[in-house]
């Protein structure tokens, strides 16, 4: 079986954020898609290790940024290969508030959203996080980044505890 097929679908880049007791934190993420127009809800993918599920989890609000095509890979690796618990991934980076309280990443973004979370699916490794969009804005006209653009010019690399992580890339990291 080839899993290297799931490539296929369509993806982007996005950088999610939550917060929990007056802390924030924020990764990127691969899996964000509408589910509903009116209202207008969307889902996203969070794995359970990641700090972003856990706040996610406790305070039940989340935003959404948009990357564009042109986002450093210095960037996407500050919020993607790094832990909050470690880091402050904030640090040097221009957000604002929306109607959430929580942090809206706009360095690189063409877009935002925000959204409460009315509903969770467990998926073994991940939780997928349903949500209400509460607040959308067009910040740029830019074109997003896709995915397979992330993988296929960028030469990006999904961590393993990215939805999209298939082993073999492993080998590929290890070079």
């Amino acid at each position: 079986m080839n899993l290297e097929v799931l490539y296929k679908i369509s993806y982007g880049i996005y950088i999610v954020c939550s917060e929990k007791s007056g802390k924030f934190n924020g990764q990127i993420v691969n899996t964000v898609f509408q589910i509903t127009s009116e209202p207008a809800n969307i889902a996203i993918s969070i794995n359970k290790l990641n700090l972003t599920h856990e706040y996610i989890s406790s305070s039940k609000k989340f935003t959404v940024s948009v990357l564009t095509k042109n986002t450093s890979m210095t960037f996407i690796g500050q919020f993607g290969f790094k832990s909050g618990r470690d880091i402050d991934k904030f640090k040097m980076v221009k957000t604002i508030n929306g109607k959430t309280g929580v942090p809206i990443v706009v360095d690189n973004a063409l877009a935002y959203l925000e959204a409460e979370v009315i509903g969770q699916t467990d998926c073994a490794t991940h939780t997928v996080f349903i949500g209400t969009v509460v607040n959308a804005e067009i910040l740029s006209l830019d074109e997003p980044m896709t995915y397979a653009y992330y993988h296929e010019v960028k030469k990006g690399l999904s961590p393993k505890t990215a939805p999209t992580y298939i082993k073999s890339e492993e080998k590929k990291v290890d070079k």
